[in-house]
C-alpha cells in the first residue's frame, strides 16, 4: 500500500463555514493543503469529504497519518 506524502509536521488551523463541504487530502500532495487539489491521480488515495455543521476554527492534520481523519489528533508527534 502507499504511504501519504507529510505536508508538515503540524496541523493547519482553517476557518470552516457551517454547510460547507471540504476535501480533505489524504496523499499529501496537493499544494492547496489541507484540501485536496486532484494531485492523489495515478495514486491509491482519494480525498475525504468533510462537511462543517457550525462556522469556526478546527486543526486539520498535514501529516497525514491521523486515525481522526480528517483532524489532527497529534500523531505528528510520533514521526
Amino acid at each position: 500500500m502507499d504511504k501519504p506524502v507529510v505536508a508538515q509536521k503540524s496541523p493547519m488551523p482553517v476557518e470552516v463555514e457551517a454547510g460547507k463541504t471540504y476535501f480533505w487530502c489524504s496523499c499529501g500532495r496537493s499544494a492547496k493543503q489541507p484540501f485536496c487539489d486532484g494531485s492523489h491521480k495515478d495514486t491509491a488515495f482519494t480525498p475525504v469529504p468533510w462537511k462543517s455543521e457550525e462556522t469556526g476554527k478546527k486543526f486539520f492534520c498535514c501529516c497525514k497519518m491521523t486515525e481522526g481523519q480528517p483532524f489532527c489528533d497529534g500523531t505528528h508527534s510520533k514521526i
